[in-house]
C-alpha cells in the first residue's frame, strides 16, 4: 500500500507511527483484551489513558497549574457559543455581556456571528477590507468587557498573528485549532485556548480546552448543562461519554510529538517546510501567494496562478485550477483545493507532514508550470 502525501485543511494527516502503533493495538489495548472504542469512559483500564494525554499536553504546552484541560465535543464551532456563554455571565453581581472580536477570517466571522446572538459584540479591528490577506493592528479591549478574541491562525485564508495582542485585565481568548503544538505559545496570556483536534492533535470529533480556573463558574443558570465548563471541569471530562477513542489518538501524538523533540523542534520543522514553499511561491512564474509577508501561516498555505487574489463565494474554479489538483491527484499529493469560499488551492503542512511531502509538492509544480508555460 502506497501512503499518499495528505495537504487536507482537516482532517488532516497523522503521524505515521501513531497510525502503526493504534493499528497493532485495534482489537487489544494495553493487554486488556479489548479496543479503546469498546472500553468503559470510567473504566480502570480507561482512567490512565485519558490521564495521560491530559498530562503530555500540560507538558509539552507548559501550561500553568492554574488552567484545566477539557476533552470535549462539538469542535471549535460550538466554543463559538460556548465562550460567550461562560465568559460573559456575572461577576460580582454585574452582568458583563459585552465583549472585543477582532474579524481575521471565515472562521472568525463565524465565531462572531455566534456571539452575537447572546451578547453583545463589538468587531474592534477586522482586515475584511483586503480580503483578510492580513492580520490588522488590535487596540487595546475596551472598558469592562467580558473578554477579548482572536483566531490565531485563519486555515482558509492562511494568515497568523505573529505577535500577540495586549489585553491588559481582560482575558484573551483564542481560537488556536489549526496552529496548536505547531509552535511555542504562552498559555499564561490566555484566558482561553480552544482547538478541535482535526489538524495537528488527532482525528476529528475532540476539541481540546484549556481554561484558567478563575473563569469557570460565573454562568447564567439558564445556560444547557452540557454547554458550562464548571460542569465538565467538576467531572474531569466524563459528565457524558467523551470522544475515548479521540483522546486516546490525541494521546498517541502528544508521545509522537514528546518523542521528536517538543514543540520548539516541531517549529523549527514548521519553520522550514514553510519557509521553503512560499521561496518557491515566491520565484514562481506562474504561482503566487496572495498573503501580505509579515502574516503568513506555517500551517496553511494558499496559492493561486498569477492573478490576484479575490476574495469570493463562488465554487466554481478554472479548468487549469481543475487540472492541477487533478494531476497532482495521480501523482499521491492529495487535497490540494482550496476552501470553496475563496477557490484557488491551497496546501495545509501540519506538524505530520514531512518535509519530503513539501518537496514532491513543489517539484510537481515546477514540472506543472513548465509544461503550462510550453
Amino acid at each position: 500500500m502506497k501512503r499518499v502525501f495528505n495537504f487536507s485543511a482537516g482532517p488532516s494527516m497523522l503521524p505515521l507511527e501513531v497510525l502503526e502503533k493504534a493499528g497493532v493495538e485495534i482489537m487489544d489495548a494495553d493487554d486488556t483484551g479489548q479496543s479503546v472504542m469498546e472500553m468503559s469512559h470510567r473504566s480502570k483500564d480507561y482512567k490512565p489513558i485519558i490521564e495521560r494525554t491530559e498530562s503530555l499536553l500540560r507538558e509539552l504546552m507548559d501550561i500553568p497549574m492554574n488552567y484545566r484541560v477539557l476533552f470535549l465535543q462539538g469542535g471549535a464551532s460550538l466554543q463559538f457559543a460556548m465562550v460567550p456563554l461562560n465568559l460573559a455571565g456575572v461577576e460580582q453581581g454585574v452582568p458583563r455581556k459585552k465583549a472585543d472580536y477582532v474579524d481575521t477570517g471565515i472562521w472568525a466571522d463565524k465565531a462572531i456571528k455566534e456571539a452575537e446572538k447572546y451578547i453583545d459584540v463589538d468587531v474592534v479591528a477586522s482586515s475584511r477590507n483586503k480580503g483578510y490577506v492580513y492580520i490588522p493592528d488590535a487596540p487595546p479591549p475596551q472598558k469592562n468587557v467580558a473578554f477579548y478574541h482572536i483566531t490565531l491562525n485563519n486555515t482558509i485564508i492562511g494568515t497568523k498573528w505573529s505577535k500577540l495582542p495586549e489585553t491588559e485585565s481582560s482575558p484573551l481568548v483564542a481560537d488556536a485549532s489549526s496552529c496548536i503544538l505547531s509552535e511555542p505559545l504562552d498559555v499564561s496570556r490566555f484566558g482561553v485556548i480552544y482547538a478541535g483536534a482535526q489538524k495537528n492533535l488527532g482525528p476529528a470529533g475532540t476539541t481540546v480546552v484549556i481554561i484558567r480556573e478563575d473563569l469557570i463558574g460565573n454562568v447564567p443558570s439558564w445556560v444547557p448543562t452540557m454547554l458550562r465548563y464548571d460542569v465538565h471541569v467538576k467531572d474531569g471530562s466524563m459528565y457524558n461519554t467523551p470522544p475515548c477513542y479521540g483522546i486516546y489518538i490525541i494521546g498517541l501524538v502528544l508521545e509522537w510529538v514528546k518523542e521528536q523533540g517538543g514543540v520548539e523542534v516541531m517549529a523549527q520543522r514548521n519553520r522550514e517546510k514553510a519557509t521553503l514553499f512560499y521561496d518557491y511561491l515566491d520565484n514562481s512564474k506562474v504561482f503566487l501567494s496572495p498573503i501580505e509577508k509579515p502574516f503568513r501561516s506555517l500551517m496553511n498555505i494558499p496559492f493561486l496562478m498569477g492573478v490576484p487574489f479575490v476574495y469570493h463565494s463562488s465554487d466554481e474554479k478554472s479548468s487549469l485550477e481543475k487540472r492541477f489538483v487533478q494531476e497532482a491527484a495521480t501523482e499521491g499529493l492529495v487535497n490540494l483545493a482550496g476552501h470553496r469560499l475563496v477557490g484557488g488551492m491551497r496546501a495545509s503542512i501540519y506538524n505530520a507532514m514531512p518535509i519530503e511531502g513539501v518537496k514532491a509538492l513543489i517539484g510537481f509544480m515546477e514540472r506543472f508550470e513548465k509544461n503550462i508555460r510550453n
